[in-house]
């Protein structure tokens, strides 16, 4: 599941620059072809097998429809775990949950699926716009992924007939109307989510849409990690369409409608929901300015189309990133003009430095390693890696950036966006509403730890000897003195 506009290792190459989320290659090797089976192992190691996907398969949409009727539930006192819980014991457990699964799990409504349809259309027709041509890395099968680079184009153009469209300008509907088809919606996505991820098992088994697909033996894994890495739909890009032009986008306008409707609700501006919304709708600006290079990122070159990655996009991405805005709704920060102001600039420099980093490493990448960062030659290691190509094994090299800020921290990027990311829970004010708000920043902390632990193998495994000396120019993954 994609954290907007991150990106991991200081690699470069001579192909287009920059990856979003983790390390950027110039080709996938065998083992990247496989990862997603290989990944999917770790269960197996522990002796879990096919259980942990299993269970995953099972309580992640039942997390989302709980966060939900939490963050929403007139039933509720307030948008609290403890007033959850208080509610499960006075109406009984089992009635409580009942309750919680026929609201969100049923969805009924015609305007939830019209609002779902509509918007999945337009992003699909937005996918069309002219740009340039962009390539992403070639796999072990010789694909190479073509995009056309339109993503700030998509951005602008949905913000504007969103808008446009709305009681704000034609009056087709109300600027609110993601916070109010939002509890049907999520039982929308989940189906279509789980439905579409079977789809996806089978097309990948039987009429993939390149070579890159495979079966690892069990129905559990495939179906949660997937069987295919680059599937086409109807003409378009998958993973492209799902996990950037309709998540990332519905998270990016959710603040701003959750915004508008507390307006129409209190009568006044909270200006901790305003200035979260404001906030994030910048952060996933950058990302769509940067969205080539998240399609050179893990999640589009290792990992499959399956329900970790696609059903993620789908439901986990607006149901929970979405709930530091969403519970404000009904329980308003409270928070003065003051400290909001100060933690939306704590989150505006997290995103700046964030986008410095990423701009850094990127000049480093264009001008070969030949260029001066803060002052000083950058510095940085070249490692070798090995490919297969048209069945020859082919060696390859990456420059590993170690200075700037890639000479911090190997990670010290993923720092910034989670600067942001807690900036955006504590303008939820924890201190009255609770943990709620804290779910995104939590979440995504243990995530990129997880991922920047991850990126860590794979680098080794990759360039080995070379990685260890880059290692020891750069000692720490995140936190400088720290980790």
């Amino acid at each position: 599941m994609p954290a907007a506009g991150r990106s991991a290792s200081p690699a470069v190459t001579n192909r287009r620059p920059h990856a979003a989320t983790e390390k950027s290659e110039e080709s996938a090797s065998p083992s990247d072809a496989k990862d997603a089976e290989q990944g999917a192992n770790w269960s197996s190691a522990m002796g879990a097998g096919s259980i942990v996907p299993l269970v995953l398969v099972v309580t992640s949409p039942l997390l989302c429809n709980f966060m939900a009727f939490i963050s929403m539930s007139p039933e509720l006192s307030e948008p609290t775990l403890s007033a959850f819980t208080t509610y499960c014991t006075n109406l009984g457990w089992t009635d409580a949950l009942t309750n919680v699964l026929y609201t969100f799990c049923l969805p009924s409504n015609v305007e939830a699926w019209t609002f779902f349809g509509v918007f999945m259309l337009l992003a699909a027709f937005l996918c069309l716009m002219p740009g340039s041509t962009r390539y992403g890395p070639a796999t072990a099968t010789g694909h190479v992924p073509k995009y056309t680079d339109n993503g700030l184009l998509h951005c602008f153009l949905f913000s504007a007939v969103f808008f446009g469209c709305s009681n704000l300008g034609a009056g087709l509907y109300d600027v609110g109307v993601i916070y109010d088809v939002f509890p049907p919606l999520i039982g929308a996505l989940n189906i279509t989510g789980l439905l579409f991820c079977l789809f996806l098992y089978v097309k990948g088994l039987s009429f993939p849409s390149t070579k890159d697909c495979g079966s690892s033996g069990s129905i559990v894994i495939d179906y949660y990690w997937g069987t295919e890495l680059y599937p086409r739909f109807l003409g378009l890009d998958v993973k492209r369409l799902v996990n950037c032009r309709f998540s990332m986008t519905f998270w990016m306008l959710a603040g701003l409608s959750f915004t508008y409707r507390s307006f129409t609700i209190h009568g006044s501006v909270d200006y901790g929901l305003l200035l979260s919304a404001v906030s994030q709708y910048l952060y996933l600006v950058k990302f769509f300015a940067w969205e080539i290079g998240y399609m050179r990122s893990i999640d589009i070159i290792v990992d499959r189309a399956g329900f970790y990655e696609t059903w993620g996009c789908l439901v986990w991405v607006p149901s929970l990133y979405t709930l530091h805005t969403r519970v404000l709704v009904r329980a308003p920060s409270h928070l003065s003009l003051e400290v909001s102001v100060a933690l939306f600039v704590l989150s505006l420099v997290g995103v700046f430095l964030n986008f410095w980093a990423d701009k850094q490493r990127e000049w480093f990448r264009e001008a070969n390693g030949e260029m001066n960062i803060f002052g000083r030659k950058a510095e940085f290691v070249r490692a070798e890696y090995s490919v297969v190509e048209n069945g020859k094994l082919v060696k390859k090299t990456s420059l590993l950036l170690a200075s700037g800020f890639w000479g911090v921290a190997r990670h010290f990027h993923y720092l910034f966006e989670l600067t942001a990311a807690w900036s955006w829970g504590l303008l939820g004010n924890p201190l009255i509403n609770g943990a709620v708000p804290l779910f995104y920043p939590i979440f995504l902390t243990i995530l990129l730890f997880d991922r920047a632990r991850r990126d860590e193998e794979k680098c080794l495994k990759k360039y080995g000897e070379d990685y260890k000396k880059y290692a020891a120019l750069v000692r720490y993954y995140i936190i400088p003195g720290i980790y």
